[in-house]
C-alpha cells in the first residue's frame, strides 16, 4: 500500500490486536483533502477544485457476532466507544469523534437496510491534523462508510458511496455540500479535480509544473459542527436564494440553492452579480424584513428555513454572501480554464485568483479570523505568488502556491515569522506546515 507507511499498518495492528485479541479481516483507509479555491459554494450548487492529501483517516476492522460496534482510537484523547449496531443514536449537541464514525455507519445502514447489521471492531488511526479545514471530520465518515460497505457484505460505486456519506453528516448537523466526501473517493493520484454537483462528477485537473502547493495550519481550531458560524451561512445563502427568486418572478417557496437560481434564469454569473446588486441590499436584514420580502410569518421562517442551530440569529447578510459564491464560483472556473490552457503566466494568474478569493471570504464571506488573515500575509511576504483560506475557515489551514525555485526559502521564512516567535506554535509547526501533492481517493486493502 503506497500511501501508507508499514510500520503505521504494523503499529495499527498491534493496537488492534491487544485491544481485540485477535488481528483485522481488512484495513480502510480515506485521505483528507486541501480546497485549491471553491470556498462555501458547494452547498449552493457550484463546482470546487480541491485534492486528496497524503494525511488520510486509516481503520483496521474485524467482525463480531454480537452487532454491536466497538470502536477505538490510537489517540488517548479520544475515548473508546461500544454501542449496538442495531440502534445507532447519534447526538447533534456533542460532536465526539466516534459520532462522526457513526454518521458513515448509519448512512450505509439505512441505504440498505439490512436485516442484521454487521457487528465491527474497529481502531481508527488518523494524520489529519483536528478542526484545521482538511477534511478530518467527513473522512471519519468516507472511512466508516467504506468500512461498514465491506463488513455487510456490500457494493457501491465510488459516487453513490459520496453522496451517501454527503447526506449522513448532516446527523451531527452540519449542513455540508458534499465536496469533501467527493474528493475523499473520486481522487486519484497527480491530479486535482473539479467536482461538479446534480449529478456528482469529477474532471481531471493538471497543475501547472513550476509550482507547488503549501498548507500552513494558523494553529487556531475550528469545529464546523460544534459552532453555528457554518450553518448561519447556509443558512443566509437560503434565504438570498428565496429573495432572489421571487424578485425575478420565480417560484421561491420550494427549497432553492444560489446555483438554481442562475440555472432558472438561464443567465451567467456576471449577470448574477449585476442581479445581487439589484435585488439585495448591504445591510444587514432582520428576521422581521425577510418575513415581510417572503410574505410569510416568524414561525414559517423558523419551521421551514432556519435549521436548528440558526433559530437564535436575529441579523443576516444576504448581500454579502451571495456576492461571494457567485464571484467564487466564477473564480473556480477561471481556475480551471488556466491550468487546461496553460499559459505562459499561469502560477501568476492562479495566484491571483488565490488571492481574490481569501479577500472574498475575509470580507465578503467572513470566515476568516485574525490568524488566518496574519498567515496569508506572510506566506505573500515570504514568496507564495498565492495564498488563501481553505476549509471553512474561522481558523485552521491556509493553501499557499509556491514557485519551485523559492520553496525552501518561503518554508525557512514562514517558519521565522510565524510558527518560531509563539512557543505554542513552534510546538505545533512540524505537522502544521507542509507541502502536499494531490494523492489517491479511498480505497480498503488487504494484508498480503
Amino acid at each position: 500500500m503506497p500511501c501508507v507507511s508499514l510500520s503505521r499498518l504494523q503499529n495499527l495492528k498491534e493496537i488492534f490486536i491487544s485491544k481485540f485479541e485477535e488481528t483485522p479481516m481488512f484495513y480502510a483507509r480515506a485521505p483528507g483533502r486541501v480546497n485549491l479555491i471553491g470556498e462555501h459554494i458547494d452547498y449552493c450548487g457550484y463546482a470546487v477544485l480541491p485534492m486528496a492529501i497524503e494525511q488520510d483517516i486509516l481503520a483496521a476492522v474485524s467482525l463480531n457476532k454480537t452487532q454491536t460496534i466497538q470502536l477505538a482510537n490510537t489517540k488517548p484523547l479520544y475515548q473508546d466507544f461500544t454501542g449496538s449496531a442495531g440502534d445507532i443514536q447519534i447526538d447533534k449537541s456533542k460532536p465526539l469523534w466516534h459520532y462522526y464514525f457513526l454518521c458513515g455507519l448509519k448512512g450505509i445502514q439505512e441505504h440498505f437496510n439490512p436485516s442484521t447489521p454487521a457487528g465491527i471492531d474497529c481502531v481508527v488511526d488518523g494524520t489529519i491534523p483536528a478542526s484545521s479545514g482538511l477534511s478530518s471530520s467527513s473522512a471519519l465518515v468516507c472511512c466508516a462508510g467504506l468500512v461498514t460497505l465491506e463488513a455487510n457484505k456490500k457494493n457501491l460505486s465510488k459516487v453513490e458511496l459520496a453522496e451517501i456519506c454527503a447526506r449522513s453528516e448532516r446527523y451531527i448537523g452540519t449542513e455540508g455540500g458534499g465536496m469533501d466526501q467527493s474528493i475523499s473517493f473520486l481522487a486519484e493520484q497527480g491530479t486535482a479535480k473539479l467536482i461538479e454537483f446534480s449529478p456528482l462528477r469529477a474532471t481531471d485537473v493538471k497543475l501547472p509544473d513550476g509550482a507547488v502547493f503549501v498548507i500552513a495550519n494558523c494553529c487556531v481550531e475550528m469545529n464546523k459542527a460544534a459552532t453555528s458560524h457554518f450553518n448561519i451561512r447556509v443558512v443566509e445563502c437560503r434565504i438570498a436564494a428565496k429573495l432572489l427568486s421571487k424578485a425575478k418572478g420565480l417560484e421561491w417557496s420550494r427549497p432553492l440553492k444560489l446555483g438554481d437560481v442562475q440555472t432558472e434564469l438561464g443567465v451567467s454569473l456576471e449577470e448574477m452579480l449585476r442581479t445581487v446588486d439589484e435585488v439585495l441590499h448591504p445591510e444587514t436584514y432582520s428576521k422581521e424584513e425577510i418575513c415581510q420580502c417572503l410574505g410569510i410569518t416568524p414561525e414559517q421562517l423558523g419551521s421551514t428555513i432556519l435549521s436548528e442551530n440558526t433559530k437564535h440569529v436575529t441579523q443576516f447578510k444576504l448581500y454579502q454572501r451571495a456576492k461571494h459564491v457567485y464571484s467564487e464560483a466564477a473564480r473556480v472556473l477561471q481556475f480551471k480554464d488556466i491550468c487546461d490552457q496553460a499559459p505562459a503566466r499561469a502560477i501568476q494568474q492562479l495566484g491571483e485568483l488565490m488571492k481574490q478569493s481569501h479577500v472574498s471570504c475575509r470580507d465578503l464571506y467572513e470566515c476568516s479570523c485574525l490568524e488566518l488573515d496574519q498567515l496569508v500575509a506572510t506566506c505573500l511576504e515570504s514568496g507564495a505568488v498565492g495564498s488563501r483560506l481553505t476549509g471553512a475557515g474561522w481558523g485552521g489551514c491556509t493553501v499557499s502556491m509556491v514557485p519551485n525555485d523559492k520553496l525552501d526559502s518561503f518554508l525557512q521564512s514562514v517558519r521565522d515569522s510565524y510558527y518560531k516567535p509563539d512557543a505554542r506554535r513552534a510546538a505545533m509547526e512540524k505537522q502544521s506546515l507542509f507541502v502536499t501533492k494531490p494523492g489517491r481517493g479511498a480505497c480498503i486493502f488487504l494484508e498480503a
